[in-house]
């Protein structure tokens, strides 16, 4: 074969988008490294899916046009680490040949090694070992062959061959992975994807599913990756991604100078971007400052935080009790809660959750992930609370596809779902509990303050961008530049002669001093009400006030 189109390399695309998804659960398997995020393949799957759909829909004969629908595609839909790289590749392999309706051999050869170009600069500090020593020494073959082949089999061939001995030799420049004795997952990904690009050239069917299990690949003598490490040594605590739609009438943006900016917040950072979105990976202390930075320049349109030190705990935890799990008995009662903040998690689980399930508010849990908490726990009955109205409906329909005895508590705000767990009694039905406890959380007033993404008037109360807005029962009260008066207003709003207990719960964008000052003033204010003062650490809201 001579030259390829964009009909063809759309065959190509789907192919390899096909392979990866029968082995994403192989390729999560091998991710032992460096943090505990434990789902490589499902990213990269997720992300492949999004760029072969995009193909699928704008396939063309120009195949510099089709190339740029792949490109697009894996922007909007990457995740994770390498989901984002693998974006990067072929942003920078469609961008070399966006021109071109027919590719040959030698250009086909280029455009991957333009692709890894691309990616690791878009990395601010490259590691050897990953998907990027095997991107760059598949592409170096397939440059090399080029030069001497014009048949795009044998350059995908070469590409093949090496990234495969690539692969094979990334333990040993990453000792963790020797240690565990497995490859890199990501590496692993991306083989995949080319080993489907030659299968669909050479007209032959896929290489079989890889049904191998980590437990095939360690021997008896190995640990895991999160062994090796205590929960204590991550430096940077919070896997913070987001997406920017990027807008006129902002800061201009320059990928460069953001990524610089964000250098400073934490490691494992990554930046891209179009005309139109950026998008950030980022390991960080403060996810927080990481939103902000990417509202000055437009809508953030996604948002996902997890919480790297509870999953590294709950890995190791569950390695440790591996052998006497097989022989617990199901839980007879469990609550599944969805919270956001490290120390608004353990406050719940400290008073009752069987269950937290990171997230909240822009970034909400699908279906599939409550059914899987739910499932995790292994209980006979569960009582579901979302702790947000837009979770609602997502875990009704989580009731639905279980097969136990379940129902959602509808819980709007951690405020109610904290008096919710608190009424709960294990010795009640299930259709009890929940009247029960909806009649408890219902006689808890919330307030919340939190940060203006944009000028606007909402109830006749003018909105400034980073103003801070007070929300009393989910209705903005004001807009103030001064995070003490927003505070103060809210409990203006909620705390009456009648108001017994208010609890403030502080995230990480605020301080204890700035908290206990606020509690002084409620004291001083309503001298009978009991105020307590918690560290929620959640992301995006100062505060979260809970009257009673």
């Amino acid at each position: 074969m001579q030259s390829l189109d964009g009909l063809k390399f759309a065959e190509m695309v789907q192919m390899g988008a096909h392979h990866l998804y029968q082995n994403a659960g192989y390729v999560d398997s091998l991710n032992v490294f460096p943090v505990p995020d434990g789902d490589t393949g499902t990213n990269m799957n997720l992300s492949m899916t999004s760029g072969a759909k995009e193909t699928e829909a704008h396939a063309q004969a120009h195949i510099g046009k089709t190339a740029q629908a792949l490109s697009k595609g894996l922007l909007m839909g990457a995740r994770g680490n390498s989901g984002v790289i693998l974006s990067q590749l072929f942003r920078g392999f469609g961008k070399h040949i966006e021109k071109l309706e027919e590719v040959t051999a030698a250009d086909y050869a280029q455009a991957f090694q333009a692709g890894v170009d691309t990616a690791y600069k878009a990395v601010m500090k490259p590691v050897e070992g990953t998907i990027l020593t095997v991107a760059k020494d598949g592409a170096k073959a397939a440059v090399a062959a080029a030069e001497h082949s014009t048949d795009l089999i044998a350059i995908t061939e070469a590409l093949v061959q090496e990234a495969k001995a690539s692969l094979d030799r990334t333990p040993d420049l990453l000792p963790v992975l020797k240690e565990v004795g497995v490859v890199d997952s990501g590496g692993q990904g991306l083989l995949f994807v080319y080993e489907g690009f030659l299968a669909s050239l050479k007209g032959e069917a896929l290489p079989e599913k890889n049904d191998a299990s980590l437990d095939d690949l360690i021997n008896a003598e190995h640990h895991r990756a999160q062994d090796f490490m205590d929960t204590a040594d991550i430096e940077f605590g919070y896997c913070t991604e987001i997406m920017v739609r990027l807008e006129a009438d902002k800061a201009p943006f320059d990928e460069y100078a953001f990524r610089e900016e964000l250098s400073v917040m934490g490691d494992s950072l990554l930046v891209i971007s179009d005309d139109e979105v950026a998008k950030v990976h980022i390991h960080s202390e403060t996810p927080g400052a990481v939103l902000t930075a990417g509202q000055k320049y437009g809508s953030l349109m996604k948002i996902k935080v997890d919480n790297m030190r509870e999953q590294h705990s709950a890995i190791v935890g569950e390695d440790h009790k591996a052998p006497a799990k097989a022989a617990t008995k199901k839980v007879p009662y469990a609550i599944v809660t969805i919270a956001m903040g490290e120390g608004v998690a353990d406050m719940l689980r400290s008073i009752g959750a069987s269950y937290v399930i990171e997230g909240g508010q822009t970034m909400n849990p699908s279906t599939e992930d409550i059914v899987k908490a739910v499932q995790e726990i292994g209980a006979e009955r569960v009582l579901i609370l979302p702790n947000n109205k837009n979770i609602i409906m997502a875990a009704e329909q989580a009731v639905e596809l279980l097969e136990i005895e379940a129902a959602v508590v509808a819980t709007k705000t951690i405020p109610q779902g904290m008096a919710a767990v608190l009424a709960f009694n294990s010795e009640v039905s299930v259709a009890d509990n929940k009247e029960v406890m909806t009649e408890a959380f219902s006689a808890v007033k919330t307030g919340q303050v939190t940060y203006a993404v944009r000028d606007t008037s909402i109830d006749g109360v003018e909105i400034r961008k980073d103003d801070y807005m007070a929300l009393a029962e989910g209705k903005i009260v004001l807009s103030t530049p001064q995070l003490t008066d927003a505070a103060q207003k809210v409990v203006a709003e909620l705390v009456d002669e009648d108001s017994e207990i208010i609890t403030i719960i502080y995230g990480e964008d605020t301080t204890e001093e700035a908290a206990n000052e606020l509690a002084t003033f409620i004291e001083e204010q309503f001298e009978d009400a009991e105020v307590e003062v918690f560290n929620g650490k959640q992301p995006l809201y100062p505060y979260i006030i809970s009257v009673e």
